[in-house]
């Protein structure tokens, strides 16, 4: 692949990989519609990028964080169903409505505004009520369902199209005790509406976990997040998955990053490197500076502690991570020279970096690390 010479650094998204996953879940999920997350500028891999890529999948859902978000997809021309997940604010209500935004509700105040904004502009809008399970986040509680539902039906301009909710503790381990206990109140939610006759076309609680783990949860829609980007939601996620006698989704990480050697320079035995002095060499070394830095979103934990892959060979980090630039040992490198390109989180050659090692390395998790990617970088498609 050629990538603009005059770029420092840039995430190439792979768009085979993309479409691979998306096959493994809608596999998966059988008749389940499938809604990609692609909040948090689709956690780094680029908002418009996948929105797209998911469109030429004929993919009729995406679920975003803000409004903002979501103007910005409608704005590029993107017509499919867009359900905001966070927060609506009450002045934020006409926006969604005018850019035909679907809600997630859980405050009579964000209804009572939605149903203004939609009467003013003479249009309908769907809500999703958020019930709570357990999470404790955003969601009623299911005897607050009755007072929500008879301010909906006040209103003819608002139509509950879905119902909703959230896991607590689905990724983190193997016992599989609490997410049964929420799936066991969201059914008390569906039982409320169904006793009364009271028709929701869409049921949803499934994040990437639920989706591979436990079928059960499926029902019409499922929120896929970090696993249509070809990460596992966590090492124990894949353990339960064995555990059950599943096979494994085969999930092809689509995001790499790679920058470019800003400069090449020898320093002599026993000289710090970079700011505090936290380095200091042991032998006459050779020193590549990488233009990349914390405020690009590579975490300044990973000082003196990550690599990356410069002609397919590691080059440890040296010093300190600064704002806009880190420096790596390239002494065994001999071969480095100005401009050559450094993988990040990627293959070169027969090694790779990945999310989830750098996580391990910074004390996080590989949605942080790969979601915390600047915006302003540039994101290539590779196909």
């Amino acid at each position: 692949m050629n990538v603009d010479k005059s770029l420092t650094q840039w995430v190439e998204i792979d768009a085979a990989a993309f479409r691979h996953n998306v096959a493994e879940f809608r596999t998966r999920l059988g008749q389940t519609e499938l809604m990609p997350v692609v909040k948090s500028n689709a956690y780094g891999h680029g908002l418009l990028l996948i929105a797209r890529l998911a469109e030429s999948l004929a993919i009729n859902w995406l679920g975003v964080n803000s409004v903002e978000e979501g103007i910005l997809l409608r704005q590029a021309g993107f017509q499919q169903k867009i359900l905001v997940l966070g927060y609506v604010s009450l002045a934020q209500a006409k926006l969604a409505v005018e850019y035909d935004l679907r809600v997630v509700v859980y405050n009579l105040e964000n209804i009572r505004a939605l149903a203004q904004a939609a009467s003013r502009q003479k249009k309908k809008v769907y809500l999703h009520l958020k019930v709570e399970t357990g999470t404790n986040r955003q969601g009623i509680p299911i005897k607050m369902i009755g007072k929500i539902w008879q301010e909906i039906k006040k209103h003819p301009e608002l139509v509950l199209e879905g119902l909703s909710s959230h896991f607590a503790n689905i990724e983190d381990t193997t016992d599989d005790y609490y997410p049964k206990y929420q799936l066991e109140n969201f059914h008390q939610a569906i039982d409320w509406f169904r006793q009364r006759n009271i028709n929701i076309p869409l049921r949803h609680m499934s994040c990437s976990a639920a989706s591979i783990l436990f079928p059960e949860t499926h029902f019409e829609l499922a929120r896929v997040g970090i696993g249509l980007y070809g990460l596992w939601p966590s090492k124990e996620t894949m353990v339960s998955c064995r555990l059950r006698g599943k096979e494994a989704l085969r999930l092809k990480p689509v995001l790499s990053w790679r920058a470019r050697v800003a400069q090449v320079k020898n320093v002599a035995r026993g000289a710090y490197v970079g700011y505090g002095c936290t380095y200091r060499t042991t032998r006459p070394t050779r020193l590549a500076v990488i233009p990349v830095g914390y405020y690009d979103g590579y975490d300044r934990s990973l000082s003196n502690a990550a690599y990356v892959l410069i002609r397919g060979k590691r080059a440890p980090v040296r010093g300190r991570v600064c704002m806009n630039f880190f420096m790596v040992d390239v002494t065994d490198i001999p071969e480095v020279k100005l401009e050559d390109q450094v993988t990040l989180i990627g293959k070169d050659g027969r090694d790779k970096i990945t999310a989830d090692q750098l996580a391990t390395l910074a004390g996080t998790i590989n949605y942080e690390i790969v979601s915390r990617i600047n915006p302003s970088i540039p994101r290539v498609i590779v196909d």
